[in-house]
C-alpha cells in the first residue's frame, strides 16, 4: 500500500457523512470545529468559502475544497460577513454515507443563482490522522481548472454530480466508492500541481527519490525488522544523511514513523478482520502479545481488545 493509499485508508476509519444542501439568496453557514477532516464541493452555482484565517476564496461550479484539520470555516453567498455571524450548519444527524439530505435555505437579496454544496466529512479518532494530512495547510483549494486538466478528478465530480443531483438507484452503493475517489485525486493533484518539493514536508518526503522508495518499502513491509541502516542502503544513501533527510521531511525518524504506521496497521487489522490479535500482532511486527498491546495502548489509548469491541459496537450502530 502506497502512502496516499494509507491517507485514505486512515481517513475510511472515521465516521463518515454526506449531505447535499441547496441554497439561493442571501444564506451563509459555519461548519466545525470537529475531529476529523472534509470537504465541500460545488456542484452548481458559486459561493464564497469563508476560511479561519486570511481571504475568503470565491469558488465555482466543479471547485473542490478539502479541510484535513475540521477548522472552522464558512461558506456564504458574500465574502464579507464575518465568520463569527454565520449560523452553524443544520446538524444532520444521519451518518451514513450515500444518505444525502435536501436542506433549502431561501432569503431575500439574491447575489448567486441557486448553490448546490456537496459536503463531506470523517470523524477520525485518537491515532486515526495520517501524519500527511497533518501536514497539508488548513485549506487546500483546487479550482475546478484544475479539475479539468486533470481528467481523473473531473471525471469523478461529474459522477458524484450525476449521482447526487438525480437520486439514481444504486447511489448507496456507488457515493462511498466516488467519496474515496475524490480523496485520492484531489490529494493527488495538491501534490502534482499545488506542492511544490521544495516546500519541504511531506511533499517533499513523496517527491524525493530516497525518502519516497524508503516509505513504500515500510508500508509494503511493516513486519520486517526494519533498521535504519537497511532502509538507506535500500535507496542508496548513507545512514546518517538518509536519516536526517528522512526526519527533516516526515517529521519523525524511520523508526517513530514506521511504529505509527505498525499499529495504524493494526488498528484496520482489528476493526476488519477477526483474526487473533497475537496473529495481529505477528502481522505487523511484533513478537510478543504483551509488547504490541501495551505499544497499541499507548498509541490509542485503548487496548487492542477494546479497541476491536468499541469498533464493532460504531459499525453496527
Amino acid at each position: 500500500m502506497d502512502v496516499l493509499s494509507d491517507v485514505i485508508a486512515t481517513m475510511k476509519a472515521g465516521h463518515a457523512k454526506l449531505t447535499r444542501s441547496r441554497y439561493s439568496g442571501r444564506w451563509g453557514s459555519r461548519y466545525g470545529p470537529y475531529p476529523g477532516a472534509g470537504f465541500h464541493v460545488v456542484l452548481s452555482g458559486a459561493c464564497w468559502l469563508i476560511p479561519p484565517s486570511g481571504r475568503p476564496a470565491r469558488m465555482s461550479a466543479g471547485d473542490v475544497v478539502l479541510l484535513a484539520h475540521g477548522s472552522v470555516h464558512g461558506m456564504s453567498d458574500t465574502p464579507d460577513r464575518p465568520l463569527e455571524a454565520l449560523p452553524p450548519a443544520p446538524v444532520q444527524t444521519d451518518t451514513l454515507v450515500g444518505r444525502v439530505t435536501h436542506p433549502t435555505l431561501a432569503h431575500p437579496g439574491r447575489s448567486f443563482d441557486d448553490t448546490l454544496l456537496l459536503c463531506g466529512a470523517y470523524r477520525l479518532g485518537r491515532g486515526a490522522v495520517h501524519p500527511f494530512l497533518r501536514g497539508l495547510p488548513d485549506v487546500v483549494h483546487i479550482p475546478a481548472e484544475l479539475g479539468r486538466r486533470h481528467g481523473e478528478l473531473g471525471a469523478v465530480l461529474g459522477l458524484l454530480g450525476t449521482d447526487t443531483l438525480e437520486d439514481r438507484p444504486g447511489a448507496q452503493a456507488t457515493l462511498p466508492a466516488l467519496l474515496d475517489l475524490l480523496l485520492v485525486y484531489a490529494l493527488r493533484v495538491w501534490l502534482e500541481a499545488q506542492c511544490p518539493q521544495e516546500a519541504g514536508g511531506w511533499c517533499a518526503a513523496l517527491k524525493d527519490p530516497a525518502v519516497g522508495a524508503a516509505l513504500d518499502r515500510l508500508h509494503r513491509d511493516p513486519a520486517r525488522a526494519w533498521t535504519v541502516r537497511d532502509l538507506a542502503q535500500s535507496v542508496g544513501l548513507s545512514r546518517t544523511t538518509f536519516a536526517e533527510r528522512f526526519t527533516a521531511y516526515v517529521g519523525r525518524s524511520p523508526i517513530a514513523y514506521l511504529t505509527w504506521w505498525r499499529l495504524a496497521t493494526a488498528s484496520r487489522l482489528l476493526r476488519e478482520t477477526d483474526a487473533p490479535i497475537a496473529s495481529v500482532a505477528r502481522q505487523v511486527g511484533y513478537a510478543s502479545e504483551y509488547a504490541f498491546a501495551h505499544a497499541f495502548k499507548r498509541e490509542h489509548g485503548v487496548p487492542p481488545g477494546s479497541f476491536r469491541r468499541a469498533a464493532r459496537e460504531a459499525g453496527g450502530a
